[in-house]
């Protein structure tokens, strides 16, 4: 049983902001994220492309954005249960939440709050009769460990950042990698374009394009895929196959919680304090929605400030919560760490 003062659905850029707010007022936090690294989409997506509209930084890269949130939380020590999806809520006596995973975690907190971006990811699937049967088995959509296909042969479905990426990656500890994609082109960061280019030329990669993988074959383990091109079909040998298609966003069990839904959106107060219809629930971010939404980061960052607020009110109903400016008081970190700019000297001249 996990316990912690807020418990926030969604490890993307508003959800660990909204660790470092809930810091600033002595709120532990732990995030429950589907996907196997804390990031969402600016990690797992498109971690190489820029980001302009930041207050103060020009130009960052997504990937270097959470970077940097993850150092500027990690004073608060926040807790992570990756790889699972909230599923099961339940309201206890006491006025705690409990919040059941996919895979039987149990949380407890006083505060919920949603901040799944789009809601939880699931990968797009190729459209394989059998493809099924070897998920988990040889098939695998997110890599969470890669030393499992060292030494392995693997083939590399796709034609974005991600597949461009781990095909690079994966060469380095593979016995063979092999990239497919049914277009010439990719639709990456140029230098990765490049890389793969470059890795073709030497034999460490294989290329093969405009193509698609149509079968596969094996007994309890994939063993070969059948790679259609030019209208010739032929199999390769292989241990796994990576479809790296993107992932398609779903709000899930979340729909089950009797929250006020519209369009695939949470309905929130945005006159206050973005909660939802159920007290001590709230939703922050790309996944809510009130009148004049727009669904940009800082918008959540916004958002996940005043969510940290009203969550205190609730966590301490007695205690009184005073502004405080980390100019002046600096950050005391829950690990003993403490960051406060220079006090003034008083010294006549």
């Amino acid at each position: 049983m996990v316990k912690s003062d807020i418990l926030i659905i969604g490890a993307g850029p508003t959800g660990l902001f909204a660790v470092f707010e809930a810091g600033l007022l002595g709120l532990k936090c732990h995030i429950i994220d589907t996907l196997a690294k804390p990031g969402g989409q600016c990690a797992e997506i498109y971690p190489k492309k820029p980001i302009f509209d930041i207050p103060a930084i020009p130009e960052i890269p997504a990937g270097k954005l959470i970077d940097n949130l993850l150092e500027q939380i990690k004073p608060f020590e926040p807790g992570y249960t990756l790889g699972e999806s909230a599923k099961k809520l339940e309201k206890l006596n006491d006025g705690f939440f409990k919040v059941t995973t996919n895979k039987g975690t149990v949380h407890i907190s006083k505060v919920i709050a949603i901040a799944g971006g789009l809601g939880s990811f699931e990968p797009r699937k190729p459209l394989i009769g059998n493809i099924s049967k070897f998920e988990g088995n040889g098939v695998e959509y997110i890599i969470k460990d890669p030393e499992i296909f060292r030494n392995k042969r693997v083939i590399v479905s796709g034609g974005g950042d991600s597949a461009l990426d781990w095909s690079i990656e994966l060469q380095k500890i593979a016995k063979k990698v092999t990239l497919v994609h049914r277009r010439k082109e990719f639709r990456g960061a140029y230098d990765s374009v490049l890389k793969v280019q470059n890795l073709k030329q030497k034999g460490l990669i294989d290329v093969i394009t405009p193509a698609e993988v149509v079968g596969i074959n094996g007994s309890n383990h994939v063993e070969s895929l059948i790679i259609k091109s030019d209208k010739i079909q032929e199999e390769f040998k292989t241990d796994y196959f990576i479809p790296l298609f993107g992932l398609t966003p779903k709000l899930g069990s979340l729909e089950e919680w009797g929250l006020k839904i519209e369009k695939n959106s949470i309905c929130v107060n945005n006159s206050l304090d973005y909660q939802t219809n159920i007290p001590g629930i709230f939703a922050i971010g790309d996944i809510n929605t009130y009148p004049g939404k727009l669904k940009l980061i800082l918008c959540g960052f916004h958002e996940a400030t005043l969510m940290c607020q009203a969550a205190f009110k609730i966590i301490y109903p007695d205690k009184k919560n005073i502004l405080k400016y980390t100019t002046v008081t600096g950050i005391n970190g829950f690990d003993g760490s403490k960051k406060k700019s220079e006090s003034p000297v008083i010294k006549s001249i």
